[in-house]
């Protein structure tokens, strides 16, 4: 089984700053892409970020020059830097995995970490 375990939310003020992790752990040989989705309640879960097996990332308009996503490769890990957050960044991030790869050639597919609250007072 694969899991992803987020850590790093909280509360912080508007104009603040808080660095998302996420860590995949289980028998995983790689990972095309991995990605941080955001949701708030009665709306759809959306794009925040992603970052593909090259370092190539993508970001949500909203958070462009705010946001930054990376990869530490060798531990399957995936960080978000928010800085400037604003109170319409408050939701639960989700980190996700596509296109998982277990060892002995076994396609695992997608995974979804349990999420993590981010709260940005105002």
């Amino acid at each position: 089984q694969v899991q992803l375990v987020e850590s790093g939310g909280g509360l912080v003020q508007a104009g603040g700053s808080l660095r998302l992790s996420c860590a995949a752990s289980g028998s995983i040989f790689s990972i095309n892409t991995m990605a941080w989705y955001r949701q708030v309640p009665g709306k759809q879960r959306g794009l925040v970020a992603s970052i593909t097996s090259d370092g190539t990332p993508n970001y949500a308009d909203s958070v462009k020059g705010r946001f930054t996503i990376s990869r530490d490769y060798t531990k399957k890990a995936m960080h978000l830097q928010m800085n400037s957050l604003k109170p319409e960044d408050a939701a639960v991030y989700y980190c996700k995995a596509d296109d998982i790869w277990l060892y002995g050639g076994i396609y695992y597919g997608s995974s979804w970490g349990q999420g993590t609250q981010i709260t940005v007072s105002s």
